[in-house]
């Protein structure tokens, strides 16, 4: 692989090359990819002063909404429904959590049968009963008689008095979100109540709780949008879908995926993250530990885990039972002539009488399975301790280094902030290597190729980022620690920028490896196992040649040679 001689490279800033660390970044640039395979190395790119976790990933796709962009957002929508049908905005916005917050859904519907879309959402063009001319009305819940004035309908005209309206009301609100689609009380009408009448005849209280509900449906029924999963957080997420990366980044910054909702995974597909997170809580691992550790016991058959030296076992109350461990047989039976207490040779005859070959191998397969989800398990959870961990590293770097480090080296902190995106860095690499892990370990066995090339392009990975790591959390000490400014944080500083850079486009061409299945390594096989093909098929038509009396030079020499 051409990149090869870019990871020797990466290897060598530890050593501190002046060519390197006085600007010159050719040395990660190297790569002749004469043969067409990709460069997996690290390359050096300039860095952007702007960057956050988010930046460090792909293309921004999304954007990130406060309560008051949501509802900006949400009142333009109904005001543009408004204009275009000629319709109320209290119509309108019925409308539009019909058909969750399409407005091109709702043109759509509306302009192909608005007759039929009336009836379904119940926005009535005229009243079902005739407004009377009476000076007493009935109210339809209560049945007591009211003036015209204390007497309120929606668009059917049913008549209810504003005591039960409001209690009506409040009911449903209490209910929960549901109140959204309020009906007229008539149980034979489907006349919608907007949030007019809401705004009209409710207590305060609950008028802020239908608005909370009202502002959130715009949110959860809207298939482009999605609250931010993180608790307590109030930012929601509008998503361009079809634009690649699933990553989000929220104001909060808690980083998650779009499409499953659980914590950012790149490069790791959403099946394989929910998969390793149902294995990673799943009783199986606890039944996995249990086979391979533990034996049932020959009565009860309760699994006994062996916690001292000798194979004298007793079951708990109330079995008690005594037994080998060795052989599972009962210890009454041993003595001088199964080899003694402590050296029971039962075992091993009945191991090759084919007696325990069923029962070993299914522990014996336990056990191994049980080693190498603990394997992956330790390292992907490794890494998320280090993640949290650079977390608050940056966040007391922010709040008290920050300014203890600029006072003692002379240097404003809008010149410091190299370091800040050192620790982002970092953050956001341990998040890509964690998920390395479930990403080998669902990667298949018998891909033999695949899993070296993807096991050498991790440990490249990882040596980085602890080159990385290493700089900012322990390089930094001295500086901190400082009576006064150092002749030597200049170099410190191009030291960690550079390998913030070079660590920073290793680790996006390593997710744009493994997102993409290491193709490279497939195609580099077909390619090698047709170079092999054409040279056989060569050498195939020289010796067919030669049979027919080829005159050629060459041909005639290799025939005598092979005579």
């Amino acid at each position: 692989m051409d990149s090869d001689d870019d990871m020797l490279d990466a290897h060598d800033m530890e050593s501190g090359e002046d060519d390197f660390y006085s600007g010159g970044t050719d040395d990660y640039n190297d790569s002749d990819n004469d043969d067409g395979e990709p460069d997996y190395g690290f390359v050096e790119e300039d860095a952007d002063d702007s960057a956050m976790i988010a930046s460090h990933r792909s293309q921004k796709n999304y954007c990130v909404l406060r309560e008051e962009d949501i509802l900006r957002h949400q009142m333009d929508d109904i005001e543009r429904v408004s204009v275009v049908l000629s319709i109320a905005e209290v119509e309108a916005s019925i409308l539009l959590r019909h058909y969750h917050w399409s407005v091109s859904k709702v043109h759509d519907e509306w302009f192909a049968d608005e007759e039929r879309v009336r009836k379904a959402v119940g926005i009535l063009e005229s009243p079902v009963v005739t407004p009377s001319d009476d000076r007493e009305l009935t109210c339809g819940i209560c049945f007591d008689s009211y003036p015209p004035e204390k007497i309120t309908s929606v668009s059917c005209g049913h008549p209810f008095c504003t005591t039960c309206w409001t209690g009506y009301i409040s009911t449903t609100i209490n209910d929960g979100p549901g109140c959204l689609m309020l009906r007229c009380p008539d149980p034979s009408c489907l006349a919608a109540v907007g949030h007019d009448m809401v705004d009209k005849l409710a207590s305060e209280e609950d008028k802020e709780k239908y608005n909370r509900y009202f502002l959130r449906s715009y949110i959860e029924d809207n298939r482009k949008m999605k609250w931010c999963p993180a608790p307590g957080c109030d930012f929601a997420i509008d998503f361009a879908a079809g634009s690649g990366s699933f990553d989000v980044s929220c104001l909060c910054s808690f980083g998650f995926c779009w499409n499953c909702t659980e914590e950012a995974h790149r490069p790791v597909d959403c099946g394989t993250v929910s998969k390793w997170i149902l294995k990673n809580s799943a009783e199986s691992e606890n039944m996995n530990w249990i086979l391979a550790n533990s034996k049932p016991c020959p009565r009860c058959k309760r699994p006994i885990e062996k916690n001292q030296g000798c194979m004298h076992m007793t079951c708990t109350p109330p079995c008690k039972y005594e037994f080998c461990w060795l052989c599972l047989g009962a210890w009454m039976d041993h003595g001088e002539r199964t080899g003694g207490f402590y050296a029971c040779n039962r075992y091993e005859v009945a191991k090759q009488e084919g007696q325990y070959d069923e029962t070993e191998r299914r522990r014996e397969m336990a056990k191994n399975s049980l080693e190498r989800y603990t394997h992956y398990y330790e390292r992907w959870a490794s890494n998320q301790t280090s993640r949290q961990k650079a977390i608050t590293d940056l966040q007391q770097m922010q709040t008290q280094n920050l300014e203890k480090l600029s006072d003692k080296q002379c240097t404003p902190e809008s010149q410091l902030k190299f370091i800040l995106e050192a620790w982002l860095q970092i953050i956001e690499c341990r998040r890509v290597l964690k998920w390395t892990y479930a990403y080998g370990y669902y990667l298949p066995d018998h891909e033999h190729a695949k899993r070296q090339f993807f096991e050498y392009l991790q440990g490249e990975a990882e040596s980085g980022l602890e080159r990385l790591h290493q700089c900012v959390e322990k390089d930094l000490v001295q500086f901190l620690n400082a009576e006064g400014p150092s002749k030597d944080f200049n170099d410190f500083r191009t030291k960690l920028a550079g390998l913030t850079s070079v660590t920073k486009n290793y680790f996006e061409n390593l997710v744009k490896a493994l997102e993409n299945g290491l193709a490279d390594v497939d195609s580099h096989a077909a390619c090698s196992s047709k170079s092999t093909s054409s040279k056989s098929t060569g050498c195939s038509s020289k010796t067919r040649g030669k049979g027919k009396g080829s005159s050629r030079t060459g041909g005639s020499s290799r025939n005598s040679d092979d005579s």
